[in-house]
């Protein structure tokens, strides 16, 4: 395979998951890190070549000139791989520049960053009459009385811009039980510049989140797919899965691929649902435009979507396939699973027999691997290091 794959990050599972999904098929594999610190998903065997570059935020009219300068320099138009939301920030922000040179399966500027968008993406679901919950920008006007009256307490406010929020509070969300909590907390985020919503909280409890993976083709049509249902969380209850089992729900290919045809989709990605348990319907939460947390579970279901991505942009498809039976196998990522579940135990929201028994499941590690051990022992090294 004369097409080379560069991967936009190895500091983080996502992107050592690529890197053996690709490898493992043959692919010649090359990641663009910024720096070499905490990367140890370059240490996978399967990677060939670990390049550092500028950074994609601080220097990001620099990394796009980077790429596009390796690019010109191959014998075959390399594919691009984003393992984060900011390289899906990135990719789209210069997709036609990019597109001239890296294989890259989004044709229309800005949808990845617009379905990122909480606030967006709401726009797009009331559109295209996706199941969402009700959800309030603090700009609107008589925005607390719509509080009041269409959200109600506690609420939730949710970024716009995920990546950002986290990197100023080291929180994905807050959660407000009043308006004195709801208004101080605006306070603070208008401080900071960043746009957020407002947004009802879905009743249920964190094993009520689920995920629709997929792959959508040229055409936005839903080739390979299956579903999965979350158990723990980290943060719990609005944060990444860290215990996750595939599980077969019809409901959330028949309410999903309608809404991936409307917006024009391509490429693999997730949509993120949470069952609302005093009704039983599933509202959209989010949309994950890249490869996602729970990649090596796909993979070991028989859905090795950076492989099919890659074959498909390169015209040589893979069979469709659809994973629409349960297969009891849970993906873990053990370091965060750990902390979770002493969060679930000390606010007494799981019992330790539950926990105990999830233990012994068939299960797909975020990062250990058998046959490629060395990212795993970095990583060990990596936690070691931080305790002591």
């Amino acid at each position: 395979m004369k097409n080379k794959a560069v991967i936009l990050g190895t500091n983080y599972y996502i992107g050592l998951s690529i890197i053996r999904c690709l490898g493992r098929e043959g692919v010649y594999t090359v990641s663009m890190d910024y720096s070499k610190k905490n990367t140890y998903g370059s240490k996978s065997k399967y990677l060939k070549e670990q390049i550092i570059c500028p950074h994609y935020e601080k220097e990001s009219e620099k990394l796009k000139d980077f790429l596009i300068d390796y690019a010109k320099k191959q014998d075959e138009k390399p594919v691009l791989f984003p393992s984060a939301d900011q390289y899906s920030e990135f990719i789209d922000k210069y997709l036609l520049e990019l597109k001239e040179y890296f294989y890259i399966w989004m044709s229309e500027e800005g949808l990845w960053t617009k379905i990122m968008d909480k606030d967006e993406l709401f726009k797009l679901a009331v559109k295209y009459n996706m199941p969402v919950p009700e959800t309030i920008s603090p700009k609107e006007k008589n925005f607390l009385s719509l509080v009041e009256k269409d959200i109600g307490f506690p609420c939730l406010i949710k970024p716009t811009d995920s990546p950002k929020f986290v990197s100023e509070f080291r929180e994905k969300l807050f959660k407000c039980n009043n308006f004195k909590e709801l208004e101080d907390k605006l306070n603070l985020i208008e401080e900071k510049n960043l746009d957020v919503i407002v947004q009802r909280i879905i009743p249920g409890f964190d094993n009520n989140m689920y995920t629709f993976d997929f792959y959508a083709n040229e055409n936005s049509d839903v080739t390979h797919w299956t579903t999965c249902r979350k158990h723990r969380q980290y943060p719990i209850n609005y944060g990444a899965s860290v215990y996750t089992e595939q599980k077969y729900i019809k409901e959330l290919y028949d309410i999903g691929v309608p809404f991936l045809k409307k917006i024009g989709y391509k490429g693999f990605g997730e949509i993120e649902f949470k069952k609302d348990s005093s009704n039983g319907n599933y509202y959209l939460i989010e949309i994950n435009a890249r490869t996602t947390n729970l990649n090596s579970l796909l993979n070991k279901v028989g859905l090795n979507f950076p492989y099919i991505a890659y074959r498909d942009i390169l015209g040589n498809p893979i069979e469709e396939k659809a994973v629409d039976y349960n297969t009891n196998i849970y993906f873990r990522y053990l370091q965060e699973d750990v902390l979770a579940i002493k969060s679930y135990i000390k606010t007494k929201q799981l019992r330790k027999r539950e926990i105990i028994k999830s233990l012994f499941h068939k299960k797909a590690p975020a990062i250990w691997s058998l046959d490629d051990p060395m990212p795993g022992i970095f990583y060990f090294k990596e936690v070691i290091n931080k305790i002591v």
